[in-house]
């Protein structure tokens, strides 16, 4: 992203999504991996390094997705904008399955297949 684009706001059609989702798949799925090898997320490490770089790897893939356009809305849950609502994937979720509204949120995600 430029700095001209900061604040733009992008949207996703469900195909603009479904294209995209690899790379977001596999984004979080290494993200993922390197966080499990640290130890659960929340676990008391010896030493607080380890949930220090558990950290600096969730905010390096968020940091990732949100320059890709997309919401990042919790750890490995992310929020495509449609324009009224959002596709909503949480990995390891297979495809894209989920929308929700705006004021609904993650709970009130709706199979979309």
């Amino acid at each position: 992203m430029t700095e001209g684009d900061v604040g733009v706001k992008k949207l996703f059609s469900y195909e603009d999504a479904r294209a995209l989702l690899p790379e977001v798949r596999r984004l979080t799925e290494e993200a993922a991996r390197q966080v499990e090898a640290l130890g659960a997320p929340g676990e008391v490490a010896p030493s607080g390094a380890a949930q220090e770089k558990q950290s600096e790897i969730a905010n390096a893939w968020a940091g990732a997705l949100v320059e890709k356009g997309l919401q990042v809305k919790g750890l490995w849950l992310v929020d495509f904008d449609t324009g009224s609502g959002y596709y909503c994937w949480r990995y390891p979720e297979p495809e894209i399955q989920f929308y929700h509204s705006y004021e609904d949120g993650f709970r009130g995600r709706m199979r979309i297949q």
